[in-house]
């Protein structure tokens, strides 16, 4: 059963900026990567327990979470000595788009909003989940924080995008999963923020305090389907 919309001011807003994983895509294929695959893998080639790798593991993401090392493919290869691009296409079979999210994508082309991902993911991440999709079609724009050496919770990121993406904060809506990242946004001046609560398809849904919540797609559909055009918006990677 699809969940309640959710009401919109559609009229309030000229752009979308959207997250991707855990938003767009079900977070099932990170969590399964970097809490499962990741420690297999880590500890056949350090001949070690897999629940010794797991814990080490998992101090480590910690320790490095919301930085830019977190999110760096780079960083991690370097640190655990192994090729985790090429590891996360061992298990890329499980990267997938949540219900609705390509239905809403066009629907925003057709009133004419400008659509812009946004996202933490490294490039080759990005790179891999875009080839797997076929999404990048579906946005004017495409940001990837380590292009502009800053992650979407620290201070300064927008006023990074603001550089490459003008844009009026106050008419954009901004989607994440991402509790911190909804508050930097909010202190940035984003005039409406959702949260996605179901970011994994394998997890309980929740509540994000203090934002709108959403766990489908759909449920923003009819809002937007009834809002009047504002005017034709090109596909493509654009700028």
């Amino acid at each position: 059963m699809t969940p309640e919309p959710t009401d919109i001011d559609w009229t309030r807003i000229d752009a979308v900026f959207l997250d991707m994983d855990g938003t767009l895509l079900d977070l099932h294929f990170d969590n399964h990567f970097w809490l499962e695959h990741m420690p297999r893998r880590y500890a056949e080639a350090r001949g070690i327990p897999v629940a010794t790798a797991r814990a080490e593991l998992h101090a480590r993401y910690h320790d490095l979470a919301g930085t830019i090392e977190w999110y760096c493919l780079d960083h991690w290869s370097r640190e655990l000595g192994l090729d985790v691009a090429l590891l996360k296409r061992e298990v890329e079979h499980l990267i997938a788009v949540h219900p609705r999210v390509v239905e809403f994508l066009e629907l925003l082309a057709a009133r004419g909003r400008r659509r812009v991902l946004v996202t933490n993911a490294h490039q080759r991440a990005l790179a891999l989940k875009l080839e797997r999709t076929r999404l990048a079609g579906h946005f004017e724009h495409i940001i990837c924080a380590h292009d502009l050496g800053a992650v979407k919770e620290t201070p300064g990121f927008w006023s990074r995008v603001q550089a490459i993406e003008p844009f009026d904060p106050a008419r954009t809506l901004f989607v994440d999963d991402n509790p911190q990242v909804l508050r930097a946004a909010h202190d940035y001046g984003f005039g409406q923020l959702l949260a996605v609560g179901a970011p994994d398809s394998r997890a309980a849904p929740r509540r994000v305090e203090g934002f709108t919540t959403i766990t489908d797609f759909g449920q923003l559909i009819p809002g937007l389907d009834a809002a009047q055009s504002t005017g034709s918006t090109s596909a493509g990677l654009g700028d």
